[in-house]
């Protein structure tokens, strides 16, 4: 029982948790209410439920995509595909996860209660139906991101920049273009039979994309460190200061995309890449200094 159990756990794909951190986060960062104790609880919480949400979501991917997965060469390894998780269980937890989730948020906070059931309705048909559309996979997985941006800030009571919001949903939609794009670099026509959709994608064409979105990122991102005012400090802008280590760590992804033939998992490289690591710590303390020190 605590082998399946552990499968289960794996299947929620833990690595993944860190993307809550990242995209849950930043309105109390932001907002400049990251010393308010009660604030910081309630972003835990709202982080907790979204990774029990999250988990629950890859549990039933992993149930819809079985055969799919066992004809992949890496996905065949995930613990329901390999027959470490017998699928009752898997269908079982498929089933309970949500509804405790569910339960969970209605007792914390109606208004996630809502947004979690929108994540749901939109990761049911991602599963069902928007993965095998060209284009829309890529948003519908995007759209994921942004809803965790928006529990962010629903969870403190603040409005947040729509600069902001831009900002990281494109951030999203590099770091899932970049993830397709590997996919299709590293397993071809393999990737093309587990998964219909590759076949309407083409490296050129995921190349271009990750060219519009890249600069897009970094045109966005410049538009909110200066339309935001809580980086302006004693009558001067201090958020355009950020803008290196966002540049740096976009280019950082794409050399380790196109150099050394990774990105095909944004959280492994988050949680492997040394430069990757310094640049977000650099850039969580220049945050830091601007909004809280100076």
């Amino acid at each position: 029982m605590l082998d399946i159990l552990a499968g289960l756990i794996a299947t929620t794909r833990p690595k993944q948790w860190t993307k809550n951190v990242l995209f849950v986060f930043p309105a109390i960062v932001f907002s400049e209410n990251l010393f308010e104790p009660h604030l910081v609880g309630r972003v835990i919480v709202c982080c907790m439920l979204l990774i029990l949400s999250a988990g629950s979501v890859y549990i039933f991917n992993d149930l819809a995509d079985l055969d799919a997965d066992r004809a992949h060469p890496v996905k065949r390894l995930r613990p329901i595909a390999a027959g470490r998780v017998p699928v009752a269980y898997a269908k079982l937890a498929a089933v309970a996860l949500p509804l405790l989730a569910l339960f969970a948020a209605f007792q914390f906070d109606t208004r996630i209660a809502l947004l979690i059931l929108v994540y749901f309705g939109l990761q049911l048909a991602y599963s069902l139906y928007l993965k095998h559309i060209v284009l829309l996979d890529i948003l519908a997985v995007t759209a994921g991101f942004v809803l965790r941006v928006i529990a962010g800030g629903i969870v403190i009571d603040v409005s947040l920049s729509p600069w902001l919001y831009a900002s990281a949903g494109l951030l999203a939609l590099f770091l899932v273009i970049g993830k397709r794009r590997q996919e299709l670099a590293l397993h071809g026509d393999v990737a093309r039979e587990t998964r219909p959709v590759f076949s309407r994608y083409n490296l050129p064409l995921l190349d271009d994309m990750l060219r519009v979105v890249t600069t897009s990122t970094m045109i966005t991102y410049i538009l909110y460190t200066v339309e935001s005012p809580t980086m302006i400090r004693h009558g001067e802008n201090l958020g355009l200061l950020t803008v290196p280590f966002v540049l740096y760590g976009l280019f950082r992804y794409l050399y380790l995309i196109h150099i050394e033939k990774r990105g095909g998992a944004p959280d492994e490289v988050l949680l492997t890449d040394r430069p990757l690591q310094a640049t977000l710590a650099l850039a969580a303390l220049a945050y830091f200094l601007i909004l809280y020190v100076l």
